[in-house]
């Protein structure tokens, strides 16, 4: 946390500890943070809901009780990363500019991110489109250590990630985004229940290659964004329709957990587990996580 101290002493942070983590958490001092264990997890949600919060998926009991409008999250065998200048990259300050500047879902802009320092709309992007819509979720990127997923962790154990890029996209509307939870950050007031711990499966170990939690909730993130006519920022063609009676991220949750139970559950018993899971996040967003407070943006 020292190497972070930089961008994170000026905001307010939330620290939940892993259930299953034995060992004491080692902090440093000077930061304004809260932290959450167990009994405070039980205290929250109680024992009877089928939302867990163990390994990756404890962070999701910060999302649920933070009262700031934008949340940012990363792992914590994340450091703070230099530009190819030597420069410190502030990626707090990088994930509230993504924020806080509208996406483009609906026309691609060859120059990427148009509200971006040194960028434009091109010739030819329809001028009826270069407002844009409101972004809500950022989706970081790191060096090193890549995401794979298991059979490709095997495969390439030694592989690592050096490769800078400058560069902010808006995810096309119709496109799917493996997003992964290392490195991300969204408005809690508008998508935060889109961020459901729902797919849990058999046997998930510590390794994030060996869990799926993440990547299930982006999709839930995006298909809600596109229904909602929301933007993210940092692809595969698909086409998921919502009904029009879905006007909140909390509709579209529900509508996607009824969808993936009556269509996949017959496949394999962990999407009726993750349908009832997201249901009962809906449950616990609107009666835990929706109180309101007049705190700070971050």
């Amino acid at each position: 946390m020292n190497e972070w101290r930089p961008m994170f002493s000026r905001f307010h942070l939330i620290i939940v500890k892993d259930p299953d983590l034995k060992e004491e958490l080692k902090i440093p001092e000077g930061f304004n943070l809260d932290v959450y264990e167990k009994p405070d997890i039980d205290r929250v949600v109680g024992s009877s809901t089928s939302v867990l919060f163990s390994g990756y998926a404890c962070r999701y009991f910060g999302y649920l009780v933070s009262r700031k409008k934008y949340i940012i999250s990363v792992d914590d065998d994340c450091l703070p990363a230099q530009d190819p200048k030597g420069f410190l990259v502030d990626a707090v300050a990088q994930h509230i500019t993504n924020l806080t500047t509208p996406a483009t879902p609906f026309f691609f802009n060859t120059l990427y991110d148009p509200f971006t320092e040194g960028a434009d709309f091109v010739r030819g992007y329809p001028f009826s489109l270069r407002s844009g819509v409101k972004c809500v979720f950022s989706c970081g990127l790191w060096l090193n250590l890549a995401d794979h997923d298991a059979p490709t962790q095997a495969l390439k154990a030694r592989q690592r990630n050096s490769r800078y890029v400058d560069a902010v996209i808006t995810v096309p509307a119709g496109s799917l985004v493996p997003v992964s939870g290392i490195n991300i950050a969204f408005d809690r007031e508008v998508v935060g229940p889109a961020l459901v711990p729902a797919l849990k499966l058999a046997g998930e170990g510590k390794f994030r290659w060996e869990t799926m939690v993440d990547i299930w909730s982006g999709l839930c993130v995006k298909v809600a964004c596109d229904h909602l006519g929301l933007g993210v920022k940092t692809g595969l063609p698909y086409s998921v329709r919502l009904s029009r009676e879905a006007t909140t991220v909390e509709d579209c949750i529900v509508e996607v957990a009824n969808a993936a139970k009556e269509r996949l559950g017959s496949t394999d018993p962990v999407f009726t587990r993750a349908a009832k899971a997201m249901l009962d996040w809906v449950y616990l967003w609107k009666s835990v996580g929706s109180i309101s407070s007049s705190s700070p943006a971050v």
